[in-house]
């Protein structure tokens, strides 16, 4: 009996020290797995080193000492950065769909629960996402008919800035036509800026992303259970649900949908249409529904009102860049006509002052991937479930592809001859499979509101104030929005 207890002992400890070598073993081939990264603390991870604000400038200088490809550590979660051109061109458009996938962030997960178009992943996400683009080139984008209805849009806005004959306006006023335009494909109908309805929505987008880019909420997608116990959510969810009652009572204003094929005049329309169809796993049931049009209400409208303000801002703190928008503009169009996207082949200086615009403000400098199976990142082999950053500030930014890129610098894009060139590193809507469903609508609308306001207004500080006293740090929201300002236009004679 001894002996055979003595015998058990022994094979468990060879076991033992066979599965310890064999931990041993492993342990710097598992390592070797995650690229190199600052310590983490306990608890925080690498939190003291990001700061509140613009974290993004953060991980760049992180960048510099660990290299392109880093690990850091956001509580307990590992998080793997690209920062730099090279690294995000590489990630994003050489995986293909392996970096295609959201990491589940707590905040969206409660939000939209796994549906919608742009934090979803998988099979749903490329469902509602085909779906999309699909529906927005049937609705017109990139067509005729939208430049008409863009153009239309700059007529209000201009009779709304006319109405304050010369005195200061609020900035925020000028997202009030993109908003529009994203409204009429959404609805179906545009609406009265006094339009109860209207106001309401502006508003409740504009609380729902300055609370999206608030420290509690941070803390919340970092430390969830502690977050929801300080109840940090409940703030955003309040006012989400505020802005889907809207959506509810205009989806029920939704005419019968067509049978399936027949044309359809807004997005919401075609959604109905599609959740006619045979849909087994309920893709496009009414939750779905709602998480699409959310998803399409608050990024359609954000980024293209924060870049159109962002470019008229820029032209009151830089007037000698307006003067030679305005010269070109007046040499190519001449008094009284209309740009067209066509024109903007002939306005290199106009192009270059855009894309410029869009280069300098950084305006969405993150949103993190997920790899969707085991992936080989800047010669490192990252596991499926990995978050991935790639930082787009980095590319925008990055000292290698730009001569000055510290600087608002519209000679970025022009050649010694002044024609407008494409540079590879001008990322602002991201690349690869997850480029923004609404670059076509948005480089339209944003040409043709920036050129036709310009064609019209002298832009001009408040009151006061000369442009050098104009501040440009971004006021704090989910994007890098343009700080609160008023600004004043004379119409041109």
């Amino acid at each position: 009996m001894a002996l055979l207890l003595l015998g058990v002992w022994g094979i468990l400890l060879l076991l033992g020290l066979w599965g310890l070598l064999r931990g041993y073993a492993q342990d710097p081939s598992l390592s070797l797995r995650w690229p190199p990264g600052p310590r983490p603390l306990p608890f925080l991870g690498n939190l003291h080193l990001l700061g509140v604000t613009q974290q993004d400038r953060a991980l760049m200088e992180l960048s510099e000492h660990y290299g392109p490809v880093f690990t850091i550590h956001l509580g307990s979660q590992k998080t793997v950065v690209l920062s730099g051109y090279e690294a995000v061109r590489e990630a994003l458009v050489g995986t293909r769909h392996e970096l295609a996938d959201r990491p589940p962030i707590p905040i969206f997960q409660l939000i939209q629960r796994g549906g919608g178009v742009f934090f979803s992943s998988g099979a749903h996400w490329r469902a509602a996402r085909q779906f999309t683009v699909r529906t927005l080139h049937s609705l017109g984008v990139g067509q005729p008919p939208m430049v008409g209805k863009v153009l239309q849009e700059l007529a209000c806005l201009k009779r709304q800035l006319d109405s304050y004959g010369g005195q200061p306006f609020p900035l925020a006023l000028l997202g009030w036509a993109p908003c529009n335009i994203t409204f009429m494909l959404l609805f179906g109908q545009r609406f009265d800026y006094q339009d109860p309805v209207f106001v309401s929505l502006l508003s409740l987008i504009d609380q729902v992303m300055v609370l999206l880019g608030s420290p509690g909420i941070q803390l919340f997608n970092t430390f969830p259970r502690l977050g929801a116990l300080l109840r940090l959510h409940k703030p955003v969810l309040s006012k989400i649900e505020e802005v889907r009652a809207i959506l509810k009572t205009l989806l029920q204003a939704q005419r019968p949908p067509s049978p399936s094929g027949g044309s359809v005049r807004s997005y919401m329309e075609a959604l109905l249409q599609q959740g006619q169809e045979d849909d087994p796993e309920d893709m496009f049931g009414e939750a779905n529904v709602l998480a699409c049009t959310l998803d399409m209400v608050m990024a359609g409208t954000e980024t293209t009102a924060a870049t159109l303000q962002w470019a008229i801002f820029l032209m009151v703190k830089h007037p000698h860049v307006q003067g030679r928008v305005q010269e070109e503009l007046d040499r190519v169009l001449g008094p009284g006509q209309l740009p067209q996207p066509e024109d903007q082949r002939a306005l290199p200086y106009t192009s270059a002052v855009l894309h410029e615009t869009q280069r300098y403000i950084t305006l969405l400098p993150h949103v993190p991937r997920c790899t969707a199976a085991d992936v080989q990142l800047g010669g490192y082999l990252l596991p499926k479930g990995t978050p991935v950053i790639p930082l787009l500030t980095s590319v925008l930014l990055d000292k290698t592809q730009w001569e000055t890129p510290s600087q608002f610098n519209p000679h970025h894009f022009l050649d010694a001859d002044g024609h407008f060139v494409k540079r590879g590193a001008f990322l602002p809507f991201s690349t690869g499979r997850r480029v923004c469903v609404g670059k076509s609508l948005a480089r339209t609308e944003l040409f043709l509101l920036f050129a036709g306001l310009l064609q019209r207004y002298h832009l001009l500080p408040p009151p006061g104030l000369s442009p050098a006293d104009l501040d440009l740090r971004p006021a704090p929201a989910f994007t890098m929005r343009p700080p609160a300002q008023t600004l004043r236009v004379v119409p041109r004679s």
